[in-house]
């Protein structure tokens, strides 16, 4: 299905080759939009950029978001109209391991992408994209509002509150010319699930690679509370924000919260249980064992974006679980998936449809 601002509109995405990445550059893509991607190949050929044939259909560069030159390069030969980032190191217990490579392609590599994109004529609207990670965690139950204070307590947290930092100089000191019109913006969601997620040390990936091994998950700090959400929820956020930084880069241009509905915010034990009704697994707790620091308790506050940007969420942490735990089924059970993906991302699409008609209705 075409999408009358997508169709045909000029998209760089960095960070294509990641699980976010490809999950929004297929529907993008889906959506009749020109795509050029730019981020590292997968780490391994066990990735959903290969699996799901992600580059097919659209323009993917294989190069080093920290390579300045090249990065300019490919944007000034693209002339992207819209740009959203994604590129980084996004995993926490990674980030312990390598603190130095996580600020330097986190902040680094967002100050060259912001840099690139100062003489790139055509830019109307960019999208920086951070993590509910950004904030000073205070371990209370209350969701966290855009405008609470930034903090940060592991590497990869703190880099991405240091892109916060970074985005808001470069709109103040470089995109607020009253003869420019772009749009530049952060967008904080949560926890992500959904169909193929390889990551190491991430709670979905791990349960079914213990399926696939029979071997025991093993889980650390079980009894902490997330903002679980289905990717989609989040891509369907990053690409509101994009389309409303477009048309009034003024309103728009600032940090946005996209998490899922409080009620679903829920203990990792909570998740693992929705997970061992479908699936058979079993658990090792090992939080007693973990020595570097997690918060305990995260939640975002979403009514900003409720309010003003008319974005919401539409799956339950229940659908969110459904439909992860249907994507490795039936691509175990043989079926590509490139079409999982389409058929998905079609029943959010008529689902957003479905309810935004029965509001108009009640209203009318």
């Amino acid at each position: 299905m075409k999408n009358s601002f997508w169709n045909n509109r000029k998209v760089f995405i960095t960070g294509h080759t990641g699980f976010k990445g490809s999950w929004l550059t297929l529907w993008l893509n889906s959506l009749g939009a020109k795509i050029c991607g730019y981020a590292l190949k997968p780490a391994s050929k066990k990735s959903l950029f290969y699996e799901a044939d992600v580059s097919k259909g659209i323009e993917s560069n294989f190069a080093n978001i920290l390579n300045y030159k090249v990065l300019c390069e490919k944007i000034n030969n693209f002339s992207p109209e819209v740009v959203l980032h994604l590129a980084a190191q996004p995993l926490v217990k990674k980030s312990y391991l390598k603190p130095l490579d996580t600020f330097s392609t986190n902040i680094s590599g967002t100050i060259n992408l912001l840099e690139s994109l100062r003489y790139c004529k055509n830019i109307r609207s960019i999208v920086v994209v951070t993590t509910d990670k950004v904030y000073k965690n205070k371990e209370t139950k209350d969701g966290y509002r855009e405008s609470d204070s930034l903090g940060g307590f592991d590497p990869y947290s703190s880099s991405k509150a240091c892109c916060e930092i970074i985005t808001n100089c470069y709109r103040s000191s470089f995109f607020k010319n009253k003869n420019l019109k772009i749009g530049i913006a952060t967008a904080r969601a949560g926890n992500v699930i959904g169909g193929g997620d390889y990551s190491e040390n991430r709670l979905v990936p791990d349960i079914f690679r213990s399926i696939k091994e029979k071997k025991a998950i093993k889980v650390r700090n079980i009894e902490s509370t997330r903002p679980w959400q289905h990717v989609l929820e989040a891509l369907n956020g990053y690409i509101t924000l994009a389309e409303s930084l477009y048309y009034n880069h003024k309103k728009y241009s600032e940090a946005w919260n996209f998490g899922p509905r409080s009620q679903d915010c829920r203990k990792v034990k909570w998740i693992l249980s929705e997970f061992q009704k479908k699936h058979n697994f079993d658990i090792i707790d090992t939080s007693n064992h973990i020595n570097d620091h997690e918060s305990k308790t995260l939640n975002l506050d979403i009514s900003k974006s409720l309010k003003k940007l008319s974005w919401k969420p539409y799956l339950p942490i229940n659908e969110a679980i459904q439909l992860t735990s249907q994507w490795f089924k039936q691509k175990e059970g043989g079926k590509l998936p490139s079409q999982i993906i389409k058929d998905q991302i079609n029943y959010y699409e008529e689902k957003k449809l479905f309810q935004s008609q029965s509001i108009r209705d009640h209203i009318q």
